[in-house]
């Protein structure tokens, strides 16, 4: 998987929307497929347009485990959305995720101001559900 800081790099190399949209797209072409058994009600995320499933993965470490996520969509640009999150969490512990506002970083990047109000939605909501299951999880 892409690292952020790799993503972030080429992010800043590629001027128009375009040339980004296509690079969400080739992430998420990227992005391991989430087997078919994963994908289940209680993994969707709600509020998406499109069909996304996350599942989280905990190390045994206490009370700040290690997080990691795997994810997909149904749809190109969504699927390249998850790959964008997913390097930004995946890796770090639960308070880490927990204090990271993966917006600040996407508003750097210059991703949010061009998706759609559906697609900046749903990002949203990828994105609370992963700090919130961090959350959960330093409060255990």
């Amino acid at each position: 998987m892409t690292s952020l800081d790799q993503i972030i790099d080429d992010f800043t190399f590629l001027d128009d929307w375009e040339d980004r949209y296509r690079y969400v797209i080739e992430l998420g072409k990227a992005l391991p497929d989430l087997s078919d058994d994963k994908k289940t009600s209680a993994n969707k995320v709600m509020g998406c347009a499109s069909q996304v499933w996350l599942v989280t993965h905990a190390s045994d470490d206490g009370d700040n485990p290690v997080m990691t996520f795997e994810g997909d969509s149904d749809a190109h640009i969504v699927r390249g959305l998850v790959a964008i999150v997913l390097a930004t969490y995946s890796g770090k512990t639960a308070s880490e995720i927990a204090a990271l506002d993966a917006f600040e970083v996407f508003g750097k990047m210059g991703l949010v101001e061009n998706l759609s109000a559906q697609r900046s939605n749903g990002l949203r909501s990828m994105v609370n559900r992963i700090r919130e299951e961090a959350r959960l999880r330093t409060a255990a």
